[in-house]
């Protein structure tokens, strides 16, 4: 993360939240500043570093780190959610499909893929439910990323028992189509922390992305024409024939050797 990057962020902070600011006691002491507290954070996120390490480094106390934690990415997904979570435009859609198109994926939007989070202080009485095949307590995080790693899709939550293909049927990436340091103990805790890290990390793409790369070149999609649907009986029907369309496996297979034979048409290809 740049220098720039990061000073943006402390000021965004510390304007939306007054517990980050810099505060004098009744004795006239300055108590830590903004800095302090979000040094500490982003060493917590960054190496995954128990809050009593931040200590020695930053002069901070545990129990001021842990709470420096919660309130910091509650404020990140107050402040940088709507528009670093925010799903594809008609123009992103339009772009990213053209890319797509350059690099031989014809109708490819991004890369799907599931992750496990390790939960060490996860409960006892959770633990078997949330044991997979690593033998210790995870959390699932599903994530959809395009050409340049930037997130598109994330899905948060699921215990580590269940696989890819569980997580994609509870996910609600297709439902709209048709319609670290893990130690704390409460889910809302750290799916606010995983939130966090990855508005994070598209603000570091976007910070980071060459503007001036070819690929970046501007595709302009057309103007959807809509036609509203006021029957509500009709717009039911319409919305189980998209479900039933999504999870078509015949349609599948005829997508995916599809792909195939048109990767194999490419010159490319056959001179790498």
């Amino acid at each position: 993360m740049s220098r720039n990057l990061f000073l943006r962020i402390v000021d965004a902070i510390k304007d939306h939240y007054m517990y980050f600011e810099q505060r004098i006691d009744a004795l006239g002491r300055f108590g830590l500043s903004t800095l302090q507290k979000i040094t500490a954070v982003f060493r917590m996120l960054a190496y995954g570093l128990p809050a009593d390490a931040t200590d020695e480094y930053v002069k901070i106390g545990e129990s001021t780190t842990i709470e420096s934690m919660k309130r910091f990415c509650r404020a990140i997904v107050e402040v940088f959610g709507e528009r670093y979570l925010r799903s594809p435009t008609p123009n992103d859609v339009a772009r990213l499909l053209h890319i797509g198109e350059q690099r031989g994926f014809t109708g490819m939007l991004g890369s799907l893929d599931c992750m496990h989070w390790k939960w060490k202080n996860c409960p006892t009485a959770w633990a078997g439910q949330y044991a997979g095949h690593s033998g210790s307590p995870t959390i699932i995080l599903e994530a959809v990323a395009d050409y340049d790693l930037w997130i598109w899709h994330a899905y948060f939550g699921l215990p580590g028992t269940n696989n890819d293909i569980n997580v994609l049927e509870s996910s609600h990436l297709f439902s709209n189509l048709a319609s670290g340091p893990s130690h704390f103990w409460r889910k809302e805790v750290l799916h606010d922390i995983m939130t966090t890290c990855i508005i994070l990390h598209n603000m570091i793409i976007e910070d980071e992305r060459d503007l001036n790369a070819p690929i970046q070149d501007a595709v302009e999609a057309p103007t959807p024409t809509i036609e509203m649907v006021i029957d509500e009986n009709l717009r039911f029907e319409q919305f189980l024939a998209r479900h039933k369309k999504i999870k078509d496996k015949n349609v599948h297979f005829e997508l995916r050797n599809a792909l195939i034979e048109h990767l194999w048409e490419q010159p490319n290809n056959f001179e790498n």
